[in-house]
């Protein structure tokens, strides 16, 4: 039976450490404040709003939300954005995307700062996790599996990691974050040829493919840790892209959906507004 890396575990730990980073800003004058900026009222981007304020009003950050109609135009986004980055009192942003069609997302992504960029949406955020810099920071869920990795004591020097899926969100920034620990890394996608031999071969797996159960018992062997990254919804329920109750009595560790990676994603995202204070002393 593999152990299973709760996300609860972690982020009680993140939350601890965050609330006295917080209360040591406070006291030389410093108030991290996380800045939201919505246009319209998709349903998960309310899930998540809801979160991550719940998140930061446990741990001591206050939060400012800018709030767009559905038929806002580009300019006025982009007018929006333009003032948060000149704002001093906002510490880091949230830019809650897709954007309605009318908006250019990579002309809006262009013009955050990537000083404020908490959630590695910019192209200059996700050069400093390539390049290794403190250029931005990384995107949340990705941080997240390496936060996972670091509470339970699972080094990845040295050993080979696998990562399955190769999106700019998780796949491609994850795999840097893994190389900056020393792991050697491969990263699969979907023209990988034999992909199951080629995950079965890694020490430590990244799920994140976008399908659900795609992780079976042929992808894994005994002595793997595994972070499964899936959000997947199958008939009404929240499912990851690991066969859960076929490949946990296989591998040495694995992660819940739900309660795994997701559960950390917020704490990481307030982490990112206290460090983006931080960096202003």
């Amino acid at each position: 039976m593999a152990t299973v890396l709760k996300g609860a575990e972690v982020t009680a730990a993140l939350n601890a450490n965050l609330k006295t980073e917080v209360e040591i800003l406070k006291q030389r004058g410093i108030h991290p404040t996380l800045g939201i900026i919505r246009v319209g009222e998709r349903p998960d981007d309310l899930s998540y709003e809801k979160g991550a304020c719940k998140r930061a009003e446990t741990i001591g950050v206050a939060v400012k939300k800018i709030l767009l109609p559905e038929d806002a135009s580009q300019e006025e986004l982009l007018e929006v954005v333009e003032r948060v980055n000149q704002d001093d009192q906002i510490h880091g942003v949230l830019l809650f995307r897709p954007l309605p069609k009318q908006m250019d997302d990579e002309i809006i992504r262009a013009a955050l700062s990537p000083e404020k960029d908490i959630d590695g949406i910019t192209d200059g955020s996700l050069m400093g996790v390539f390049a290794d810099t403190q250029k931005g920071f990384p995107p949340c869920t990705a941080e997240a599996c390496i936060q996972i990795l670091n509470h339970f004591g699972i080094d990845p020097k040295g050993k080979k990691a696998v990562v399955l899926g190769r999106s700019l969100v998780i796949g491609k920034p994850v795999a840097m974050m893994l190389l900056k620990k020393n792991a050697t890394v491969t990263i699969c996608h979907t023209r990988t040829a034999e992909i199951p031999a080629e995950c079965r071969e890694a020490d430590i797996l990244i799920a994140a493919a976008g399908r659900a159960g795609v992780i079976s018992s042929e992808f894994v062997k005994p002595g793997q840790v595994i972070i499964d990254v899936g959000i997947n919804f199958v008939d009404g329920k929240l499912k990851g892209d690991v066969d859960f109750d076929v490949v946990e009595p296989i591998v040495e560790a694995v992660t819940p959906v739900p309660g795994g990676v997701g559960t950390v994603t917020t704490s990481v995202l307030i982490g990112h507004v206290i460090e983006a204070a931080k960096r202003t002393i």
